[in-house]
Order: structure tokens, then C-alpha cells, then sequence
């Protein structure tokens, strides 16, 4: 997952509405949203290395990872970070508990930024400083560096959330065209972080698409105070290939 932005209002009947992009090499093998079996996970699944990128939980849990770009190159015996999601989904402690545990395991990681809601408060780790984030109530997001690292495509994403929210359009519709926006950001806006300017450019845009990777899956959620409800599709190089929708009570 490369780009989440949220609207976290705890005492409202919609407490978060949530929208994200995936981007992913498209050979990467994955599977599309589903509940996995024997569990009480709802997400899809990376074929690769077993782990997911966002889920949710039968009892109204939520959990979304981001990889952090880091000029260091990634340690290719260090286990995947799409694990994490699937094992707070599976447990039933806070947020702050499972974060307390990785302040001693997210090393062994390569780095991360792992997005947290356990029915009642939303927290975020980042693992390249070991550091704890309490979200108030309002709107965030996150990308591929620290939470709320103003990039252009990540202000973009929450501030048209936050303007579809404040005027009551925030339907299936508009978050949806908030998620298909390709247009990249200007030159003098784009961050500097390691790669060429180029990709840069191309990774600018909240919906990327370019030779081998792109985004490869787009995705709203919503909780509620008794249930939730995702919305999902799927891409290849071609365009979409499908897309799915659960709803549930808790």
C-alpha cells in the first residue's frame, strides 16, 4: 500500500472513512479482497509472501501497512511486513499493545508504517524512528515516509477527502475519482528521495501507472459504530479487472 487517507471522527455514527491505493510490481502475484479461511480476516492477500496490505476484522478492527522509501537498500532476509496487518486483525488486545510489541520486534523489519484501529482508538507506528502516533479526531494520511509527510500526491488525497466529507459528497463516486486522479505534481513540488526524476514524476500521482508497476488496487472502507463496509477494485497494465464489496455487523 502506497497511499491511505482517513477522516477519524471517534464520536460520530461513521467514526472512520478510509481510501487507498496499492501500487505493487503487476507480477507480483496477489489475491483480490476476501475473507481468508479460518480467520476473522478480511483483506487480500499478497501471493508472494503471505502478508496483505489492508484489512479488516469481524470485530471491527482495522489495519493498513505502507512501506517506507529509504535510501538504504531492503534486507532481503528480513521477514515481510504484510504479515502485521494479518496478525493484529487476529488478535484482540489495543493498538497500543501490539505497538508496544513492535517497539522491540519492527526492526527486524525492513521499514514501515503500519496504520492501527482497534475499535476505539487509531494509532500508527513508523518503524524507521520506532515511533508512536495517537491520531485525533479530523483527517490524515500517509504515504511512503513519516505520517503526514506533505507530499504532493498525499495532500492531494486527504484534503479531497476531507472537502468530500465537509460537503456531504463523499460517495462511492467521488472518493473513487479522488483514487483514479493520474496527474502527476509539478517538478518543484516533488519530494528528492533517492530515485531518478523521472520516477519522481511518475510516482507523483496518486493512481500510477507505468511499465511493470502501478497501482494495483484502489479501495474505500467504511466503519461504523456496528458494522463496516469495503469497496475494492483491481488493476493489471490493461485497467481494471474487478472489483468486490462486503458489508458486516459487528
Amino acid at each position: 500500500m502506497c497511499l491511505i487517507a482517513w477522516n477519524w471522527q471517534p464520536h460520530s455514527r461513521m467514526p472512520l472513512v478510509l481510501v487507498a491505493n496499492r501500487d505493487e510490481f503487476y507480477a507480483r502475484p496477489a489475491l483480490a479482497m476476501h475473507w481468508w479461511p479460518g480467520e476473522q480476516v478480511l483483506a487480500g492477500k499478497d501471493l508472494q509472501a503471505g502478508g496483505t496490505w489492508l484489512g479488516l476484522s469481524r470485530n471491527g478492527r482495522l489495519a493498513a501497512l505502507t512501506n517506507y522509501r529509504s535510501r538504504n537498500g531492503l534486507r532481503a532476509c528480513a521477514p515481510s511486513r504484510g504479515t502485521l496487518v494479518a496478525a493484529f486483525l487476529n488478535r484482540a488486545d489495543s493498538a497500543m499493545a501490539f505497538i508496544q510489541d513492535l517497539q522491540l520486534s519492527g526492526v527486524y523489519y525492513n521499514p514501515f508504517n503500519l496504520l492501527l484501529f482497534d475499535g476505539a482508538t487509531l494509532m500508527g507506528f513508523e518503524s524507521s524512528s520506532a515511533t508512536t502516533v495517537r491520531f485525533q479526531a479530523g483527517p490524515g494520511a500517509v504515504s511512503n515516509a513519516r505520517f503526514g509527510t506533505p507530499w504532493p500526491k498525499l495532500l492531494r488525497l486527504q484534503e479531497g477527502l476531507t472537502s468530500a466529507i465537509d460537503t456531504g459528497n463523499a460517495n462511492d463516486a467521488a472518493l473513487w475519482s479522488l483514487l483514479q486522479d493520474c496527474t502527476p505534481a509539478p517538478d518543484h513540488l516533488l519530494p528528492s528521495t533517492g530515485i531518478s526524476l523521472e520516477q519522481e514524476r511518475t510516482l507523483s500521482a496518486p493512481f500510477t501507472a507505468s511499465d511493470g508497476y502501478g497501482t494495483r488496487a484502489s479501495s474505500i472502507v467504511r466503519i461504523s459504530a456496528n458494522g463496516a463496509s469495503a469497496l475494492e477494485t483491481s488493476y493489471s497494465p490493461t485497467g481494471s479487472v474487478g472489483q468486490v464489496a462486503y458489508a458486516f455487523a459487528f
